[in-house]
């Protein structure tokens, strides 16, 4: 389960930053992983991967120091207590801000799945003293974000709000001066071997990324319920996934119970 510390302050605010999650050689071992995948041109790669831009496609499956970030101790409790023990993951990408990537240099303008697709869309609620969230992100960070930089914005407790978001607020939903970020939202600047949940009804955005000596790099892990149907992950990368990780983003009737989920660690094989 989540801690009672994680509890309150994923519901309150709608994210959770665990500090020095990753750690070790862990950590060193999906950095470069991640670096191959960056600089590896996208001819030379196998199918299902391309490192032409921004978003690294699949990024998680890349390496199994990657994909072991899908499952990591430090998310894994708070994964099964979100989905109520009904994990799976539907996608998981990489983005990487670089230095000559076009697309590096945007904002991306404040969204959530409120707005996206409706207000009865996703849910966020308590379920016998635990939180049930059927939509939500994991970001494992691989480089430091330093304050400046750029990067992540989100409006803390956006998730629970009952009015839609005027659109002219927050400059208009495009947040693009660091230095000048309005007052209610947030930017958050986690270090290499953080992790970062939010729920997708948290709104949020991204400041561009302003260092032209060093890029950002994270996965994107999507999670919801098993029953929600088939992951995204394409038939050619699962044929490079462990059992463990398979298992995790197949799609299952509420009433099954996953073998992983009797876990508290789980490793690949």
């Amino acid at each position: 389960m989540m801690t009672p510390e994680q509890r309150y302050l994923f519901d309150v605010t709608g994210y959770l930053h665990l500090e020095n999650a990753i750690q070790g050689e862990a950590l060193k071992a999906a950095q470069v992983a991640a670096d191959t995948y960056i600089n590896t041109p996208t001819e030379e790669l196998p199918d299902g991967f391309d490192s032409s831009g921004k978003h690294l496609p699949n990024g998680f499956a890349f390496s199994r120091a990657l994909e072991a970030l899908a499952l990591h101790p430090a998310s894994w409790q708070i994964i099964k207590e979100l989905t109520d023990n009904k994990p799976q993951l539907a996608r998981g990408t990489m983005i990487a801000d670089r230095i000559g990537v076009p697309e590096g240099g945007d904002a991306l303008r404040l969204h959530c799945a409120r707005e996206d697709f409706g207000r009865d869309r996703n849910c966020f609620e308590n379920r016998n003293g635990r939180i049930y969230c059927d939509d939500f992100v994991v970001f494992p960070y691989l480089t430091d974000v330093h304050p400046g930089d750029g990067g992540l914005l989100i409006v803390p407790g956006s998730h629970k709000a009952e009015y839609d978001r005027p659109e002219h607020i927050f400059n208009n939903g495009t947040v693009d001066d660091v230095d000048n970020i309005p007052l209610g939202v947030e930017n958050i600047t986690p270090k290499a071997g953080d992790i970062l949940i939010i729920s997708e009804l948290l709104t949020h955005g991204a400041l561009p990324w302003k260092p032209t000596d060093r890029y950002r790099c994270f996965l994107v892990l999507r999670y919801r319920p098993q029953d929600r149907g088939e992951s995204r992950v394409p038939p050619e990368v699962r044929e490079r996934l462990a059992p463990e990780t398979l298992e995790l983003i197949s799609q299952a009737d509420l009433s099954h119970t996953k073998e992983i989920v009797k876990k508290d660690v789980v490793r690949l094989t």
